[in-house]
């Protein structure tokens, strides 16, 4: 009897002593690569570029653990999956991504959103399910390469493919559910892919519903304001942290959008005084911007 006691209490000094580690947090230092569309890069309703979700997770990564690195200069606006996989092929990709030990991409949407057309004025939305299905198809197609050359380049990741919310709270109920289905699907696509190249998929549809009107302010633009961008952090830290860690409302950054003409000029200016910051954003996170060379009215 006694021998069972001691039994039972060493183990459970052991369950005490030694975390179950069930989530996919790095431990350690980490090193971050956004990868994607414009939610990845941070642009607001205004068509600007602002703190985004990669930031706030940058920025919530670095107040629980080190955060050596932090980049979402592989992130553009209007990148399809198309852009997203010549992008991580890229020279430039490579030296970022093989030091990266976690890495979230937003892609997808625009592969199918550039379909959709939508009147903010009546409220309307309207597509055609051919179109639609072959765009979709190639989202598959797309992120299954993706997923295959990130593995190739970057073994040390652990790699969070991101999902996407319901783009047109402002528009009829009556004119939802369709484009609600192909959003649905996207999202289904999206986390078969990254379950089976055994990575991380995570959801943020439940975080906005269909009529998330103050996480999409702009009738007539699709990209979420600072509220939106922080459910979109949380939900990540809710597959990397399981909830351990989220980002509350104090801990948004006050506003500062850049527009794209300030973008360049910043990073001009910060390539010819040496400034590292531009290279090494976990030294000045605030700062750091994505380098674009154009704006697209798309995510």
């Amino acid at each position: 009897m006694k021998n069972t006691k001691w039994s039972f209490v060493l183990f459970s000094l052991v369950l005490f002593l030694v975390p179950l580690q069930t989530s996919a947090q790095v431990f350690g230092p980490v090193s971050y690569v956004a990868l994607g569309d414009s939610l990845a890069a941070g642009q607001t309703p205004t068509r600007e570029i602002d703190t985004g979700y990669s930031d706030l997770i940058a920025l919530e990564i670095a107040r629980n653990q080190p955060l050596a690195f932090y980049s979402k200069d592989l992130a553009f606006p209007g990148f399809t999956t198309a852009d997203v996989l010549k992008r991580v092929q890229s020279k430039e990709a490579k030296p970022l991504l093989q030091n990266a030990n976690v890495i979230t991409i937003s892609a997808g949407a625009n592969d199918l959103l550039r379909l959709i057309k939508s009147d903010a004025k009546s409220g309307s939305l309207s597509f055609q399910q051919i179109p639609a299905d072959y765009s979709l198809n190639s989202v598959r197609k797309n992120m299954k390469t993706i997923l295959t050359e990130l593995k190739k380049t970057a073994p040390k990741a652990e790699i969070y493919v991101m999902g996407y919310y319901f783009a047109y709270p402002h528009a009829r109920d009556s004119q939802k559910v369709g484009t609600a289905k192909q959003l649905t699907r996207l999202n289904e696509i999206l986390a078969k892919e990254a379950k089976e190249a055994g990575v991380n998929f995570v959801s943020v549809d439940a975080a906005f519903g269909d009529d998330a009107i103050g996480k999409v302010p702009n009738p007539a633009d699709v990209h979420p304001n600072a509220e939106g961008y922080r459910a979109m952090a949380n939900s990540f830290f809710n597959v990397y942290a399981k909830g351990g860690m989220q980002v509350i409302s104090g801990e948004i950054p006050p506003a500062n959008p850049l527009t794209f003409e300030e973008i360049m000029q910043n990073r001009q200016g910060a390539l010819e005084e040496g400034d590292q910051s531009a290279v090494l954003p976990s030294s000045y996170l605030d700062e750091e911007f994505i380098a674009v060379t154009e704006m697209k009215p798309m995510i």
